[in-house]
């Protein structure tokens, strides 16, 4: 079973389904390329984790025996994005964690998650707002305040928002490799132009 974190911190990931995910990029990649990314991207995210405590939430039967295979803990899709950061959070309180990260499946580049997890459960929320500097794919938070996510378009914003009405400090991170996802074919694109960039 992966070892547990000295800095308290536990990682949620919501997701959804390895087959019925990514619709948007349907024109660009056939269904079976399309799971295969889903695949790889969440096998990269997990593994960003760095041995610390790591919760899937999904109710599709993929999904479950892919996370159950490497022992990670299993929540029920409870049918929203917002809802999947709520219940991860209840898993966080449930194990004893000062700190929990929501890390969106989707993040191909991620290799590290050090440096949004470490500040335990100090009142500060650490935000990466995705490369359009729109979405939240990681966000970081004391497990022991109460916190209303609202995920969507200008959702770093509103979570920003929401985390100094909780009055918590807002630390946002700019990361290139956490601010990385992959929801429209021009991120296919920006990904293979990184990767052969990065070969070279």
């Amino acid at each position: 079973m992966p070892s547990r974190s000295q800095d308290d911190a536990g990682i949620v990931v919501p997701l959804r389904s390895f087959t019925l995910g990514k619709a948007r990029l349907a024109a660009a990649l056939s269904e079976h390329r399309r799971e295969t990314l889903a695949r790889s991207m969440a096998e990269c995210v997990v593994n960003a984790a760095g041995g610390r405590p790591v919760v899937v939430v999904s109710s599709a039967a993929e999904v479950v025996a892919w996370a159950r295979e490497r022992e990670y803990d299993v929540v029920d899709d409870p049918g929203s994005l917002d809802a999947a950061a709520s219940a991860g959070r209840d898993w966080a309180i449930g194990r004893a964690l000062s700190r929990y990260a929501v890390v969106h499946a989707d993040l191909p580049l991620a290799r590290s998650l050090d440096a949004v997890v470490t500040d335990g459960d100090a009142a500060v929320a650490v935000i990466v707002p995705d490369h359009r500097n729109d979405g939240t794919p990681v966000l970081s938070l004391p497990t022991r305040v109460p916190f209303t996510f609202s995920y969507g378009t200008d959702s770093a914003a509103r979570h920003a928002d929401e985390a100094r009405r909780r009055s918590l400090t807002v630390r946002i991170v700019r990361d290139a490799e956490l601010a990385f996802d992959v929801d429209v074919a021009a991120d296919l694109e920006a990904l293979d132009t990184f990767r052969r960039t990065s070969a070279q």
